[in-house]
């Protein structure tokens, strides 16, 4: 019974029964050809039990492998390779399908190529999830033909596992490396020019070409006979909290990917830095109540902790909460701190509703409200105009545009800091916007 279901027969055998088929054909007509279609119907019942013996033969088998990562990044390119090993004794045909998760809804996956003897063949392709949590992936399933090609015998190889989806920290170890190599810029994060000095002196060294004149330490310069300066570092160990709305303003999706999942890439990735810069970082999430609070720490390992908490995190149909953010703040976050906020706030009277907790907020801390462009209406803002129905759908768009600029507006004036960001640029914007608050030591 195991043997029937994994036969089965290979195209190539039709296109053997229709040249047969012809030969008896064309015998009502010329008649050698009806001695020829019986001897090729002989050729072809012992090329199949040959084709049988060499794809059974027990003495030959196949191994395969697949190598996938037990976590994987959300919102990129994961590779996953597979590997063949052919230790049959002849050439063999080889089509591969693996049993994706359903996640992704990839129905067509197919990939065939051809195997020496004893060669061994690897392959990879990627997968994009746009999801956190489990997937499931099956068996490996692998139909191999001879040089025959009567028949196809199908090789199931159990493979089955889980892989968990976490935040993406292919983004976060991109911008790690860039900072630590000073390579930011190449990302649109810009070099923000020092304005004065913090506070934090470091030690008194001979000065150099390009030092600040105004640093010149006078009383060492004297005892030396060589000019001396002060040299200062950037003050460390500031408490930063990246503070997300998962309330219904973060179900929105963009490129397939929830403004929620957005905000935690780029909360992880921005900790991840901060922790490099010296910083502490800490996490809160909020919606109807508050879900998760981690206080700030410059411990690397406590990196783990925040992306542990930002794979659990999870959006809900429920109006946010900010009365209960600022009376929570207020009690838990006693010291001054960076405290960048992501929401969304889709039309000015949204605002308008949370805007006192906001500014009360905004005078204990030094805070950076995060919201969303709509970057889907861009294609209709600028996209010519030619019935009436595309002028009402242009007019609609710029609509939406304007009151995102009106709530920008709104919060200026409330003296809080703003940044107005699509979704693709939230990362590097908010990395330009932490680098400019340092640069002019506002933290």
């Amino acid at each position: 019974m195991k043997f029937f279901k994994s036969l089965y027969i290979h195209q190539r055998f039709f296109i053997y029964i229709a040249i047969i088929s012809t030969l008896f054909i064309l015998s009502y007509w010329i008649e050698f050809l009806y001695q020829l279609a019986w001897v090729s119907v002989l050729f072809l019942m012992v090329f199949m039990f040959l084709d049988i013996f060499l794809l059974y033969n027990k003495k030959q088998k196949l191994e395969a492998f697949r190598n996938v990562s037990q976590k994987l990044s959300n919102s990129d390119e994961n590779p996953i390779t597979i590997q063949i090993n052919n230790e049959f004794n002849i050439p063999i045909h080889v089509k591969v399908i693996d049993e994706i998760p359903f996640q992704f809804q990839k129905r067509d996956f197919d990939y065939s190529f051809q195997l020496d003897k004893y060669q061994s063949f690897s392959f990879e392709y990627k997968l994009k999830p746009t999801e956190r949590g489990e997937y499931d992936f099956g068996n490996l399933l692998l139909y191999i033909s001879s040089f025959l090609k009567i028949f196809s015998r199908k090789i199931t190889f159990e493979l089955s596992e889980k892989v968990s989806v976490y935040p993406s920290y292919i983004q976060m170890q991109k911008y790690a490396f860039l900072a630590i190599s000073n390579g930011l810029n190449k990302l649109g994060i810009k070099k923000i020019r020092k304005i004065g000095h913090t506070m934090e002196f470091e030690k008194i060294k001979e000065y150099t070409k390009g030092d600040d004149i105004r640093t010149i330490n006078w009383k060492a310069t004297a005892k030396r006979a060589q000019i001396m300066v002060n040299q200062y570092q950037d003050e460390k160990s500031q408490p930063i909290y990246s503070i997300i709305d998962t309330g219904r303003a973060m179900k929105m999706p963009f490129d397939q990917l929830k403004l929620l999942d957005y905000a935690i890439n780029s909360s992880l990735a921005f900790s991840n830095i901060a922790i490099k810069k010296g910083d502490k970082a800490g996490l809160l999430t909020f919606s109807k109540e508050i879900d998760i609070i981690l206080s700030a720490s410059k411990k690397v390992t406590h990196l783990n902790l925040i992306n542990e908490a930002l794979y659990k995190i999870s959006t809900d149909f429920t109006e946010s909460n900010f009365a209960l953010l600022y009376s929570t703040i207020r009690r838990k976050i006693t010291q001054r701190s960076l405290i960048i906020l992501y929401t969304n706030f889709e039309h000015e009277a949204n605002l308008k509703r949370q805007l006192p907790y906001i500014s009360a907020i905004a005078k204990k801390h030094l805070l950076l409200v995060v919201f969303f462009k709509n970057s889907e209406l861009n294609s209709l803002i600028s996209e010519k105009t030619e019935d009436l129905k595309s002028i009402y759908k242009k007019s609609i768009a710029e609509k939406f545009d304007f009151e995102k600029r009106l709530i920008v507006k709104e919060l200026e004036k409330a003296g809080v800091n703003t940044l107005l960001t699509e979704p693709s640029e939230l990362s590097v914007n908010v990395i330009n916007k932490y680098l400019q608050f340092k640069a002019k030591g506002m933290i």
